[in-house]
């Protein structure tokens, strides 16, 4: 799918309503639930270390989950809710196809606005990735999912977030769901909360910066989503692809904006294994 010719917002409450367009939608947080509990059970203690702090705020913590023998890299994934909602617990179960190729896998916590601003997040997943850094040798991916998207593709931009030895490991991004340009963002409520400015949306929009480093990035987003998702990915992948970096964008037939997360618990899907690919395509 793509964006038609003429394609025009007029509502924009509207463009970015989840939860009214996905048919019972409560399924889908109930089964992240069980799938992240089952998934939490599964991994022996000797592989699992919880609530590992980066920081000083109450949020500031990151699960850590390592594979079965060698380890090839490090994951880190950033979860959703737009900034404002949702907690890195709800979404352990999308460490489960990363572990399964051989890769630990960082789940992050962070605070979430009104308490901050979405630049402040920004600064938080920094110094998560660079914490978990710390802890797993080798090449970094980092994935997020809607709003941990937009966080994770921000991390790789100037101006930065990251250390520079860090930022020289980190060799893919997969932005899923991802909002890139935030600049829309000041048309909707929720707007009320998040408190962004019309500087801060330019200044913490991916798509209005350069990334700081040659990274694949990778943009998913799922056929059944909103169009305003749909190009918020086909954007990013557009205007990176301009600026010299390998990039790809993949909408994905009959999943919508929860359903399309799903891949990562899959170790055999697409996304996931573009993910953890161990060679290097730059």
């Amino acid at each position: 799918m793509s964006i038609p010719y003429g394609y025009k917002v007029q509502d924009w409450e509207d463009a970015y309503a989840i939860e009214t367009h996905i048919a019972d939608a409560v399924q889908y947080y109930e089964a992240w639930v069980e799938n992240s509990q089952q998934f939490h059970e599964s991994v022996p203690d000797s592989l699992k270390n919880m609530n590992i702090p980066y920081g000083d705020k109450p949020r500031n913590y990151f699960d850590l989950y390592l594979p079965e023998g060698a380890c090839k890299g490090l994951v880190v994934f950033v979860h959703g809710g737009y900034w404002m909602e949702c907690e890195k617990e709800l979404f352990s179960y999308a460490a489960a196809g990363p572990r399964k190729l051989g890769w630990a896998v960082a789940s992050v916590g962070y605070t979430l606005c009104p308490d901050i601003t979405i630049a402040g997040i920004g600064l938080e997943i920094g110094q998560a990735i660079s914490k978990a850094g710390e802890l797993v040798d080798g090449d970094i991916a980092l994935t997020g999912h809607s709003a941990g998207g937009h966080l994770v593709t921000r991390s790789i931009c100037n101006p930065g977030v990251l250390d520079a030895a860090t930022l020289e490991r980190v060799r893919r991004v997969a932005s899923i769901s991802g909002v890139h340009d935030l600049r829309p963002i000041r048309n909707v409520e929720m707007n009320n909360t998040l408190g962004l400015s019309a500087q801060e949306a330019r200044i913490e929009s991916p798509s209005l910066l350069e990334p700081a480093t040659d990274i694949d990035l990778i943009c998913w987003v799922g056929g059944g989503e909103r169009a305003e998702f749909i190009r918020q990915s086909q954007l990013l992948a557009n205007i990176w692809a301009g600026l010299g970096i390998h990039t790809s964008v993949t909408v994905e037939p009959d999943r919508n904006h929860f359903s399309v997360l799903d891949a990562l618990n899959d170790p055999n899907h697409t996304l996931t294994r573009a993910l953890c690919y161990s060679g290097d395509s730059r």
